[in-house]
């Protein structure tokens, strides 16, 4: 049931139905250690090397070391187990994921002047899985979400706020969502003697709990499209441009439980203190493409050396959004023995909104060394530097495709983000002809900063979904394998174990409230295979 009021119409779109989110872009910015078992077995240090399909989408003079010509595929088999903790316990979850990793094709046409060849190539590659599952309580908590969503609720007239008679305040309001949304389904009520703010449930004597489950997927998808050469065997250069594709689904369910709560009698006429309860769904899709382009060299001085250097621009992403929720609630009102609550019925819900933006994800920047020992090992030492705060998000302002910058989000990037540095080391040893072993490790720096990790610093979300994660450590790939090659074929294998640590917090905390959270330990252990002909 919503309460109704006479509204007072408000000609112009709803501001949270036309945001992109701090949160979103660094969720879809991030990309993992993906590629071919060698080039994951080695941790990813190939700047400086090439000859591997992994390459394209690295650095592009690794097409240009290529003699002949290449085609292969890889399949990964991953398994993830997630740890949600809290000073009340903690919960296990684990997923079996499996995926075609990357295949690809390089072919190469011989000069033999100074330009000693020309190679191109095209590949396929999964850059990133957004595949998590968060799963927690927290009891006794602090506050509430209702507290939090009264904080910036003020000023929002009631009338702008609810539902009247041909009027419908998503479409008709300038109000932002949750607002409405909690304001509908008793989440805030009208403060007593003070037009225009609001109380949450939350007072001094409530004691509450909350639950939280969230899961997410979807996944990066890379096309690339390199050409290269040799110059003299000792510069190789490519360039490189890729076509990527993006889906990304987060499913969320939160709700609190409390006693002695502030709770609305009379279907919001006068306010009591009672027992509340409410549970809040959310789901939200982002997908949309992007480009991206890359240039880059590797120079072989001597020949046990290799340096190399690559740069990427940034993925420039269109994307278009959805979102809708709904609220379960029940208030009690132990005084006369009444309740309010519709979990016998319809649901307090939003629309669903609609919306397109536009992303900026990070530039790249790398650099590596390889040395060859003996003619038997190999051994490659990657830098890279990832620019966090770079990222840049621009919001619709007209059904004609017209963005702008949207400058709360991308000053709260810069407040949340920072760069991120990235070190990988690679080791290959060759048994005999056929027969290699191969070991690697890959580390990246926290792209947080602590204030933000420690909760002090907002940080803006999307649509009605007010929770997010975000990396608190280092993210450490340890990875080992070989490879086997008969005749023009290989087979190679990988074992890469991955491990991270995350902060989920089911809102932001606000002036001094620090909202439920908890400590979210994620092990991924992948298996790879990878099969290839060389011609």
């Amino acid at each position: 049931m919503k309460k109704v009021l006479i509204p007072a119409i408000i000609a112009a779109a709803p501001a949270l139905a036309l945001a992109q989110s701090t949160v979103d872009a660094y969720t879809l910015s991030q990309s993992d250690l993906r590629g071919t078992a060698r080039f994951m077995s080695m941790g990813g240090a190939f700047t400086a090397l090439g000859g591997d399909l992994s390459t394209l989408n690295q650095n592009p003079a690794g097409v240009g070391v290529y003699r002949g010509s290449e085609v292969g595929a890889t399949i990964d088999l991953n398994f993830r187990a997630y740890d949600t903790q809290t000073p009340y316990g903690s919960h296990k979850d684990n997923q079996t994921k499996f995926a075609c990793n990357n295949f690809g094709y390089v072919g190469t046409s011989w000069i033999g002047s100074e330009l000693r060849s020309i190679s191109w190539g095209v590949s396929y590659g999964r850059v990133a899985s957004f595949d998590r599952i968060t799963n927690g309580y927290n009891n006794p908590t602090s506050t509430s979400l209702t507290n939090y969503i009264a904080s910036f609720s003020g000023n929002q007239a009631p009338g702008d706020l609810s539902f009247g008679q041909n009027y419908n305040p998503y479409f008709d309001s300038n109000c932002d969502w949750l607002s409405i949304l909690a304001y509908n389904s008793y989440m805030i009520n009208d403060k007593p003697g003070s037009p225009n703010n609001y109380l949450g449930l939350y007072q001094n004597g409530t004691v509450g709990d909350a639950m939280y489950n969230v899961r997410e997927r979807g996944s990066v998808d890379q096309y690339n499209f390199d050409i290269g050469g040799n110059i003299s065997d000792i510069v190789y250069w490519g360039i490189g441009f890729g076509i990527t594709d993006l889906s990304y689904t987060r499913d969320s369910y939160y709700s609190e439980s409390m006693e002695n709560a502030c709770v609305t009698a009379d279907n919001g006429s006068s306010l009591v203190t009672g027992n509340a309860g409410f549970e809040l769904y959310n789901t939200k899709h982002i997908n949309g493409s992007g480009w991206n382009f890359k240039a880059g060299v590797i120079v072989k001085p001597v020949q046990t050396l290799r340096l190399g250097f690559a740069v990427h621009t940034p993925t420039y992403y269109s994307l278009s959004h959805t979102y809708q929720a709904d609220v379960d609630y029940s208030y009690y009102n132990p005084a006369t023995g009444t309740e309010l609550s519709n979990y016998n019925g319809e649901p307090e819900y939003t629309e669903i909104a609609s919306f397109d933006s536009r992303l900026r994800t990070p530039w790249r920047i790398m650099a590596g060394a390889a040395v060859v020992i003996g003619n038997q090992a190999i051994l490659s030492v990657d830098y890279e530097r990832q620019a966090y705060d770079a990222m840049h998000v621009k919001y619709q302002t007209s059904m004609y495709n017209d963005f702008a910058p949207d400058d709360n989000v991308n000053n709260n990037i810069k407040d949340i983000f920072q760069g991120a540095n990235i070190v990988r080391v690679g080791l290959e040893y060759r048994v005999t002809p056929q027969l290699s072993l191969r070991l690697g490790y890959n580390a990246q720096t926290c792209n947080v900063k602590q204030a933000a990790v420690d909760g002090n610093v907002e940080v803006l979300t999307s649509g009605t979904d007010p929770s997010f994660s975000l990396d608190k450590k280092i993210t450490q790939y340890i990875a080992c394998g070989l490879g086997y090659k008969y005749k023009g074929w290989y087979f190679d294998a990988a074992y890469v174990h991955k491990n991270n640590e995350s902060k989920f917090q089911a809102y932001t905390n606000w002036d001094g409230f620090v909202a439920p959270a908890a400590n979210v330990k994620e092990n991924h252990n992948s298996v790879v295979l990878s099969v290839g002909y060389k011609f």
